[in-house]
């Protein structure tokens, strides 16, 4: 009888979280039939970067290994795509395939591409990983800046539109509800899809014996493989995923783009994904998708609302550019964060008691 209650009680404690999750859901959905083109391309690329986001948390906030070349990976999926699906009329190397053929391909790509990094992945750690994959970002900007037949150089290449169960994700309008459709509301439910499916694998691989594993390599390395963990093998597996995750969103933030350019998958680019899992949380699912949104919303909603902002005005202007203004604040975040909220955003949900715990493992790994 009493183990009873309070398995009674649990369930009546899920059941408003059920009702809210429910609710979320049913407001995602109905967005685009009410919100313009700008809040669609916005909480697009809020859902690229929670995708990417997951996968370097499971890098970096899991697993413990410091990645700078998250950037890199994600270009590896955007021009992969573009790769596969072009049909070379513009000039540019392209194979011509199906679009939900060259976007699985191209996420196989960044994941053979981290493969082919592994090695040092599983062997190396803290900042000499750090400096290691540091290079991958400099070798990436030289391909994409001179592979002119294959990347389209300073200019970038076009993306071909994806086709899905004979569903063309472009601007050709489609009436839903009297409603037109274009590709940004097409989108929108590829993009909750594939996070939904993201966050639910992610979730599954940290609950489970992966996640143990990982947890433990990264609070007591040497621990781990006394106990008979593959330390360098789980290493290097988490590494592939994760760049999987990254091609995912760069095939995601290609289609919202709708064009590829090599300036955008630069250093910048890695440091906002470190920044998205330090704010949001590190080592949590949850983390992940909030500091992914705040990161990725926030220049888009300084440029948005400028006019009405002290300080802050168009480039060129006088002001600080919305941009500038960002990484201020991404700045102030992280060291508010670190100071005051060791386990992020997502901590400010667990209640007073949460908030004051500190985090369950250390940031850093033993020597």
């Amino acid at each position: 009888m009493s183990e009873a209650l309070p398995r009674r009680g649990a369930t009546v404690l899920a059941r408003p979280r059920v009702y809210g999750w429910a609710a979320a859901g049913l407001v995602l959905v109905a967005f685009p039939f009410y919100l313009d083109r700008f809040w669609l391309q916005a909480g697009l690329f809020a859902m690229a970067a929670a995708i990417g986001a997951l996968g370097l948390n499971l890098l970096t906030g899991a697993t413990g290994q410091l990645s700078m070349g998250h950037a890199f990976f994600l270009a590896v999926g955007a021009y992969g795509y573009c790769a596969f699906a072009g049909d070379g009329t513009d000039g540019l190397t392209g194979l011509g395939l199906p679009g939900w053929l060259a976007a699985v391909l191209a996420v196989v790509l960044a994941g053979a591409a981290g493969g082919a990094f592994s090695p040092i992945a599983g062997r190396l750690r803290g900042a000499y990983l750090g400096i290691a994959t540091l290079a991958l970002i400099f070798i990436g900007q030289h391909v994409l800046f001179n592979a002119h037949d294959l990347t389209g150089g300073f200019n970038g290449r076009a993306v071909p539109p994806l086709d899905l169960f004979g569903l063309t994700f472009d601007d050709s309008e489609l009436l839903v509800a009297q409603v037109p459709f274009g590709s940004a509301e097409k989108l929108w439910y590829l993009g909750l899809v594939l996070l939904l499916a993201s966050v639910l694998f992610a979730r599954g691989v940290l609950r489970g014996r992966p996640g143990r594993a990982m947890n433990a390599i990264r609070d007591h390395r040497i621990a781990a493989g006394v106990m008979g963990v593959p330390v360098a093998r789980y290493r290097a597996a988490v590494f592939v995923l994760s760049s999987m995750y990254a091609g995912l969103a760069g095939v995601l933030l290609a289609l919202v783009f709708q064009r590829t350019v090599p300036e955008y998958f630069g250093m910048l680019l890695s440091l906002e994904y470190l920044a998205m899992i330090v704010i949001g949380g590190l080592g949590s699912v949850a983390g992940a998708v909030v500091g992914a949104v705040f990161v990725s919303l926030l220049p888009q909603l300084l440029n948005r609302y400028s006019d009405a902002l002290p300080l802050v005005s168009a480039p060129g202007t006088g002001g600080i550019a919305p941009g500038e203004a960002s990484r201020y604040l991404y700045g102030a975040a992280v060291v508010a964060v670190v100071l005051f909220l060791p386990g992020g955003l997502v901590r400010l949900t667990a209640g007073p008691r949460g908030r004051t715990a500190r985090p369950s493992h250390s940031s850093g790994e033993e020597s």
